[in-house]
């Protein structure tokens, strides 16, 4: 990966987001805290634009990534399948974070129910292609996100462009989302700062 080294000072904060957990089978029914915060991060963010675009009535759709409807899975629920069943290391998990606030900065747009699941797996996806040494075909990431083939073809394609293929991601940068996820992730409260800090992405570090 080369994201981070096991014995620098930082491997307790990776430690303890499950970074370390190598992705097998025997380890596969483990679920690393990554997740967990991401999974957190976005139920609040979207709570949060979504309770933004009403009030200001405010359109948040308009892309391929946006469905007609809500999926039944729940992120959190869609965040698990996802882990389970693609073995991406649980460090692709910061990177598609990274990603998606990426691509929500470049195209101004909002995360909603409506399009955190389609964005989330053609962000895995991209990062698993681009950091993992192994990772399964658009094919196979489509039947576990749920969409065609052709479908993840054109969001991945989406995602590329948006992001302009600026998919390098410094120490620096994974080390500092890192810290995001694990302070936002254990707040309780409804008024985190993702509110306070964004009303159309993520929540997440500007300018990385």
């Amino acid at each position: 990966m080369g994201f981070f080294n096991p014995k620098s000072t930082k491997s307790g904060l990776y430690s303890t987001l499950g970074l370390l957990i190598e992705s097998s089978a025997e380890n596969a029914s483990e679920t690393p805290q990554v997740l967990t915060f991401l999974a957190s991060v976005l139920e609040k963010t979207i709570r949060a634009n979504e309770k933004f675009l009403k009030r200001s009535r405010t359109k948040g759709g308009g892309t391929i990534f946006h469905g007609s409807s809500a999926p039944a899975l729940s992120i959190r629920q869609y965040i698990e399948r996802i882990h389970k069943y693609s073995k991406c290391s649980p460090s692709c998990f910061v990177a598609a974070y990274i990603y998606m606030d990426r691509f929500l900065q470049e195209s101004n747009g909002y995360l909603t129910a409506l399009n955190a699941h389609r964005l989330l797996i053609a962000c895995v996806l991209v990062a698993s292609k681009f950091h993992d040494d192994v990772c399964f075909n658009n094919a196979y990431y489509a039947k576990i996100g749920g969409v065609s083939t052709a479908e993840i073809n054109r969001l991945e394609l989406e995602l590329l462009f948006n992001l302009n293929f600026r998919l390098h991601v410094t120490v620096g940068t994974f080390h500092q989302y890192c810290l995001l996820l694990t302070k936002a992730g254990t707040k309780t409260s409804s008024s985190s700062c993702l509110k306070e800090r964004v009303s159309h992405a993520c929540g997440f570090v500007r300018g990385c």
